[in-house]
């Protein structure tokens, strides 16, 4: 795959866009320009407002090794990436569409996105968001075109943790009593928390995410917040990768602290990542929609084989550390193995009840610690394996998938990380050279996790 996925946007566009957008704001005095590194951390620089003209006509400069630092910030050289190349930069340039201004900001403050493009040698696809652009590429000369929405589950907790350094469950604004437990689709826990409710969604539309829905979830403090389907995908995991910022910077604002970590609590639900996808052709018909059974619909059958196919060594980009494995276990709604059907949540891949020209599969696997982009990359390269290849999934499942896990489900980043780098579908769609990165990069994580006694080590052992 070449680079020519990744024009590099107009500069008069860019130029206009700013000039338009600082006569229509003209208290912002700071700009922040972000990109999302490899484990979907949110990263940049802060532009004064006489810098952002510059910005938007020039770009601004990163050095490539900011793509895939691991999750402190370090860099760990990661196939040569860093200290051995003499950490080069790159430029990168604002995408056009997402300069926003920034609702919770202490003074007038404004967001884009910004993006490597095509002329930086091969080096612009270090960046996740890129890897999706590549993936959804290869769909794209083939006429499919993807629609997506992202799910994200999240936990409000108390910014303060116990003496052992653990989380708390949140203090509710209602009652001033320390959360203890909740009614899954509550609408009294919606109330309670309706007021950072109301200004994540009030923020989300100011900053042109489509957010339409928030639930309580299964835990105390847990909720979720649906996405609008969005078209192309990796709009959609802008949209995801901006509403946790949302989440994050608003929550602060009411008192609490936001965490997507996959399993903040042994004894409660996980944070999970689902994502919705369909296809259309180059006239936006939904190719999921062709006949009233989905069962029978070919194209979405051999999506769903694909998705099959990479689902173990898709592992290490949904479940990206070691805590995401603790969320992987049996009769809580998150699966673990290769199965699919209709209306059922218990499930890998989940058609939901919806009209025909609807149709979508729910990918339900992932974490919401996954990074966005590289988790919908994944979803798409093994969809687009699955129709290319005419892989059929199986007889659907029917009552509980969520009992036992598949005998081959990774269930350790380590397992995870052989997996992925055995497998040959991510390969050939990221690209050889990312995930020997991508791979690198997570097993200097691991070790560096490693290299610490805990208190349980001392407890049993010493």
């Amino acid at each position: 795959m070449t680079a020519t996925c990744l024009d590099r946007p107009n500069p008069e566009v860019l130029r206009k866009e700013a000039e338009a957008f600082l006569t229509k704001f003209p208290r912002i005095e700071h700009l922040d320009a972000l990109f999302l590194d490899i484990n979907g951390i949110l990263r940049g620089k802060r532009y004064p407002r006489t810098e952002i003209p510059h910005l938007f006509e020039k770009g601004m400069l990163m050095p490539y090794s900011a793509m895939i630092v691991d999750v402190t910030g370090n860099t760990s050289d990661a196939g040569g990436v860093g200290f051995s190349d003499g950490d080069p930069d790159g430029v990168m340039y604002a995408v056009p569409g997402t300069l926003v201004p920034v609702p919770w900001a202490h003074e007038p403050t404004a967001q884009c996105i910004v993006s490597f493009d095509g002329t930086n040698g091969g080096k612009e696809f270090l960046e996740a968001r890129n890897i999706l652009r590549r993936v959804e590429a290869r769909l794209n000369a083939d006429g499919l075109y993807t629609v997506c929405a992202m799910e994200l589950e999240f936990y409000l907790i108390d910014p303060q943790r116990t003496p052992d350094g653990r989380p708390q469950a949140p203090i509710s604004p209602a009652t001033g009593e320390r959360e203890i437990s909740t009614q899954v689709y509550g609408m009294e826990e919606l109330e309670d928390y309706s007021a950072v409710l109301s200004d994540i969604e009030k923020t989300c539309h100011a900053q042109g995410i489509p957010a339409y829905t928030a639930s309580a979830e299964y835990a105390a403090g847990q909720f979720e917040v649906n996405l609008k389907h969005s078209s192309p995908a990796v709009s959609a995991a802008d949209h995801a990768a901006l509403l946790c910022r949302v989440v994050r910077n608003v929550a602060l604002e009411h008192g609490f602290r936001a965490t997507f970590m996959a399993k903040p609590f042994l004894d409660q639900a996980g944070n999970g990542l689902h994502m919705h996808v369909s296809v259309c052709d180059k006239d936006g018909i939904n190719l999921f929609a062709n006949g009233d059974d989905p069962h029978a619909n070919m194209i979405l059958r051999h999506a769903i084989g694909g998705m099959q196919a990479g689902l173990f060594e898709s592992m290490a980009v949904f479940a990206p550390c070691i805590n995401a494995y603790r969320r992987y276990q049996s009769n809580i709604y998150v699966p673990m193995g290769k199965t699919w059907g209709v209306n059922n949540r218990s499930l890998a891949f989940r058609i939901p009840l919806s009209e025909g020209s609807a149709r979508r599969i729910e990918h339900r696997v992932a974490g919401a610690d996954a990074n966005p982009y590289l988790a919908l990359a994944a979803v798409l390269a093994s969809l687009h394996y699955g129709i290319v290849h005419e892989i059929d999934p199986g007889e659907a499942t029917s009552g509980n998938g969520g009992v036992e896990p598949d005998v081959d489900f990774p269930r350790t980043i380590e397992d995870s990380l052989t997996a992925f780098s055995e497998g040959a579908i991510l390969r050939d769609y990221f690209g050889e050279w990312y995930c020997d990165i991508y791979q690198l990069t997570k097993i200097a994580e691991v070790t560096s996790f490693r290299d610490y006694i805990s208190k349980r080590e001392y407890d049993w052992y010493l």
